[in-house]
């Protein structure tokens, strides 16, 4: 009898990890224009963080994981992930990622923001990411078990009954459509970059996963959670080239555009605070006027085309030599802490359904993910999935449904207006003011264009940022800079989106 395969969305680090590690089962992979090429992964310079020192244990990245979290994040899966780092590294290194090590053979670790330890493991300086996702295509070319489909992209998920998912609805580039039955459907589509005017994620990272997900019943936990990269290099590219966190780790500093530098006035750690602070107080500074840029001459100087290649090349491009002088940098978009919510194994309690990397939420980032611990939680909850999905017995793509058809696509200028509204509304810093403008411009421009992924993904966003009147990690509001007690997390899905946001409108007209 034919084996009905896993279908999985996405071909970056979470999909293709998934696909290796589902084998013997069948895989279609769903790749989008081309293997790994629509994915973020290859952009990621960090690189993976893991306790591979002497001076490390896991025990330390999960405090500082937690930690980092600001109180919303899961001590448990904070523990997983750690205790599983060492390995994912080792499997990655076993595949022919050549991370980086000192003339001793031992690793050359880098320590980035609110890192107790120096433990990210890099490959050339900062081609982490594109060296993973080499590494990985390769190895799915290589393997029979995996269907790979490039020109091909999900466009929505097939609904089985009254709750379950059966399979996915593909689309080439050509508009061609097919419902492909699956024993397990996978999203790994990554974040919602693409909402906002300035990010560093592809544009077509519109958060479909939330979307689709909330379609089947799925509740979407944390989306006011959005991270924004401190030191985007402010050049007025889309999207925005990064100056990876690793530079200041390396000793580059904030300064003004009189050459002042400005993070010890935020905090102890200075350039070394946790992304949240740093990123409002490069925010503050570039809208007082006052100018941010990173200032690694000193640092690396003459050494940076050999240490941050990708860095190098992004700013000679656009006429700066970062050797002699300070990069502009401004705050962009960078990773989605909330998203579908899931358990450690990816499964979002729809029958069929996982979702992992950027676009679930296991709730291991809390408020705030720890620098590069986003390639690590990719890899360790896609091996989890597909360990999962091996041991399930499932006939979901048995199920008979209804003909699917993809929600209309936002495009052109509505999809310009949603992402500046965004930016200016659901960026950095929020109010109860602007959000509120934010979703009435959403259900205006549901009303006119339907309810497109980009605009339900959004909708998500600024519900859950209008509803958490405090601040805490990622999400600060200026009407509310305190954090409140008990912390708790947001909850969402379709219904309830319709109930609150309404109510929560009117209560506040009555005040």
């Amino acid at each position: 009898m034919h084996q009905a395969p896993v279908v999985i969305v996405g071909s970056g680090i979470a999909g293709l990890w998934t696909a290796l590690h589902a084998a013997p089962l069948p895989v279609v992979l769903l790749a989008g224009n081309s293997l790994g090429g629509d994915s973020s992964t290859g952009w990621a310079q960090g690189g993976i963080a893991a306790a591979l020192g002497e001076d490390d244990s896991p025990a330390l990245h999960a405090e500082d994981t937690v930690a980092a979290g600001a109180g919303l994040a899961d001590e448990a899966a904070a523990w997983l992930l750690a205790e599983a780092a060492p390995d994912e590294i080792r499997a990655l290194e076993d595949l022919g990622v050549s991370f980086d090590r000192l003339a001793d053979g031992r690793w050359a670790l880098s320590r980035e923001a609110a890192h107790s330890r120096a433990r990210v493991a890099r490959v050339g300086g900062d081609r982490a990411g594109q060296a993973i996702l080499d590494a990985l295509t390769a190895a799915a070319r290589a393997t029979t078990h995996i269907e790979i489909r490039e020109g091909w992209f999900g466009r929505g998920l097939l609904q089985r009954g009254n709750h379950g998912c059966r399979g996915v609805l593909a689309q080439d580039t050509s508009g061609n459509r097919q419902e492909i039955p699956a024993r397990a459907s996978v999203v790994a589509t990554g974040g919602l970059g693409g909402l906002y005017a300035t990010t560093t994620n592809p544009a077509g990272n519109r958060g479909q996963a939330l979307a689709w997900a909330a379609r089947l019943g799925a509740f979407i936990r944390d989306p006011e959670f959005v991270q924004f990269h401190p030191t985007a290099i402010d050049i007025g590219r889309d999207p925005a080239p990064l100056a990876t966190e690793a530079l200041r780790g390396d000793g580059a500093v904030l300064v003004d555009r009189h050459g002042r530098r400005f993070m010890p006035d935020f905090h102890p750690d200075a350039e070394l605070a946790p992304r949240d602070v740093v990123a409002r107080a490069v925010h503050q500074q570039v809208q007082s006027g006052s100018g941010a840029f990173l200032d690694a001459v000193g640092a690396v100087g003459e050494q940076f085309p050999g240490r941050f290649p990708t860095v190098f090349d992004s700013c000679m491009a656009a006429g700066i030599d970062p050797r002699v002088q300070p990069i502009p940098v401004a705050p962009a978009e960078h990773y989605h802490m909330g998203g579908v919510a899931t358990d450690s194994d990816g499964f979002s309690e729809i029958p069929g359904l996982y979702v992992i990397g950027e676009a679930g939420c296991t709730g291991v980032h809390g408020a705030n993910r720890l620098a590069s611990n986003s390639l690590l939680d990719a890899l360790v909850t896609g091996g989890r999935a597909a360990r999962r999905i091996r041991d399930t017995e499932s006939n979901l793509h048995l199920a008979r449904g209804p003909a699917e058809k993809p929600e209309p696509a936002l495009s052109g200028r509505p999809m310009r207006e949603l992402r500046q509204a965004m930016t200016r509304h659901a960026g950095v810093e929020r109010s109860a003011e602007g959000l509120e403008s934010l979703v009435e411009l959403i259900g205006a421009m549901t009303a006119e264009h339907g309810p497109a992924d980009a605009l339900v993904a959004a909708r998500f966003v600024a519900a859950g940022a209008l509803l958490r009147e405090e601040s805490r990690g990622a999400h600060a509001r200026v009407d509310f800079p305190g954090q409140t007690a008990p912390v708790t997390h947001t909850e969402l899905n379709l219904e309830r989106l319709e109930q609150m946001l309404p109510s929560e409108r009117r209560k506040r007209g009555a005040a």
